[in-house]
């Protein structure tokens, strides 16, 4: 029989629970606060142009093919996947340059050209270990149950087997050091925490496989920009009768016993509802929306934040689709980010040509640019306040200029600093991929999608598993949709 859920929240886990169960038959109603779809991954404007304003990156593009083949159509059918060449571009203060691409072996030829055929050949050995860590982890611990130690010794020594072979045990700066010893190459390999928004002299070995997903696997642009996925989304959800109310945020979760039963809207009307999926950041579910009496679970400390801002940028400047400006001493910037908890004195710099890597229109001689800076979540130490975002945005455009990937007449457009970003998401400080992952066992305390605080509350975000970024997120709402499934065939 048909049940009534309600979804807070319309990025991109909700819309992936959303399609799930609207698609197996039950009545769906999404509320959102923001005046439209997407979360993180939004959209802005700016003289008749639009840009995306969050991701930049599409990896693991089968996850959203099964999103969509579960509605009856396709990803192919829905938007159009742009093939970036090269795929990303690095660059050090000292004039070394890797271009990466899509494929592995593209890559490794690459840097062999660009940093000697030992690198090469360190590269290559990498990049077999990662693939090791994603096909050992992917099955049993991403796409499945969150992962418990409980659950883990009830699976058997075959799976016991596959959780040695992701290196939960080292640190994943020990990993990559154990196989990569030239230092540009190292640096690439060490950015991928940043993915996680994760300290990779803490983080477990296992997020290596980061750079697999990327390297191995590929990444690929939309055509017209991200947004257009998460249109397609939309659309799919509304074609199967999803209902959304824009502007409209949740306030309490309702609850009779032991149940979830609907949600209350801060206007104060009431929805009642057989199951609730909480796409928000699990810190707003636990320190807001929860109900009275209800015992919030236990919170990991916050991912990074980062500094974003939209350049409208001159076009004549040549320019790769995906651009990163390592600083002189990558370390120094988790130092100061993780140790000292401040913004980065010379912060990385990365770029996404929105017209080379999306196909997007820009204006008449120049294009949208996003940058981005990675920072740590509110609040900072010694340097609080918007005046010290202002002095951060300004280091990192710098640093742009001066390598002249930007031009000092560049025209910044749109920007979002981790204080607004924590305004716009509450109680999320800003952090862009719900919960860092800086210790060995962060994978088990992640929170579950099944939500045990209440019967019929179900996560699925970012901060719930597996965890951030784009594929991951609708994983999550697929996995949140599975259990609420399950349970309403129980009641």
């Amino acid at each position: 029989m048909s049940k009534q859920i309600v979804v807070i929240g319309a990025g991109i886990g909700g819309l992936a629970a959303a399609i799930r169960l609207a698609a197996a038959g039950h009545s769906v109603t999404v509320f959102e606060a923001l005046p439209r779809a997407g979360g993180k991954a939004g959209i802005a404007e700016h003289d008749g142009v639009t840009f995306d304003t969050g991701p930049t990156l599409l990896t693991m593009p089968e996850v959203f093919d099964d999103l969509f083949r579960a509605a009856g159509t396709s990803l192919a059918e829905q938007v159009r996947l742009v093939d970036p060449l090269p795929a990303f571009r690095y660059l050090w203060p000292d004039g070394a340059a890797v271009d990466l691409h899509r494929t592995p072996e593209a890559s490794v030829a690459a840097v062999s050209a660009a940093l000697g055929s030992r690198a090469g050949a360190e590269f290559e050995r990498y990049l077999a270990y990662t693939k090791g860590i994603w096909e050992a982890a992917n099955g049993t611990f991403v796409a499945g149950y969150a992962p418990t130690l409980g659950r883990l010794l009830r699976m058997g020594p075959a799976t016991l087997a596959k959780f040695t072979k992701i290196d939960p045990m080292r640190s994943m700066k020990r990993a990559v050091d154990s196989f990569v010893s030239e230092p540009h190459l190292r640096d690439i390999c060490l950015r991928f925490a940043t993915y996680n928004g994760s300290d990779p002299r803490v983080a477990p070995a296992t997020l290596n496989c980061i750079g697999w997903v990327e390297l191995g696997l590929g990444g690929w642009g939309i055509d017209g920009g991200l947004y257009a996925l998460v249109s397609a989304l939309e659309a799919t959800a509304k074609r199967l009768g999803v209902a959304f109310v824009y502007g409209q945020a949740v306030g309490k979760i309702s609850k009779t016993g032991g149940r979830a039963d609907g949600v209350v809207l801060q206007s104060g009307e009431a929805a009642s509802a057989d199951a609730v999926v909480v796409n928000a950041d699990a810190a707003h579910l636990y320190r807001a929306l929860l109900p009275d009496g209800t015992r919030p679970g236990q919170l990991l400390a916050p991912s990074t934040s980062g500094m974003t801002v939209v350049l409208r940028a001159e076009a004549q400047v040549k320019r790769a689709p995906h651009t990163v400006l390592f600083p002189s001493d990558y370390g120094h910037e988790f130092a100061d980010m993780f140790d000292r908890g401040q913004a980065p004195e010379e912060p990385t710099l990365y770029l996404c040509a929105q017209s080379h890597a999306h196909g997007r229109s820009g204006w008449a001689t120049a294009e949208p640019v996003f940058a981005m800076a990675n920072a740590p979540a509110e609040p900072l130490d010694g340097e609080t306040g918007a005046e010290g975002w202002v002095a951060f945005e300004a280091r990192m455009l710098k640093r742009g200029i001066d390598a002249g990937l930007l031009s000092a007449g560049d025209a910044v457009v749109w920007r979002r600093s981790p204080r607004e970003l924590a305004a716009t998401f509450p109680d999320t400080r800003g952090a862009l991929y719900g919960a860092a992952s800086n210790d060995r066992f962060a994978a088990f305390r992640r929170p579950a999608n099944s939500a045990p605080q209440l019967d019929g509350l179900f996560l699925a975000s970012g901060s719930a598993h597996p965890g951030g970024g784009l594929p991951l997120c609708a994983l999550s709402g697929r996995r949140a949709a599975v259990e609420a499934a399950a349970y309403l065939e129980q009641k």
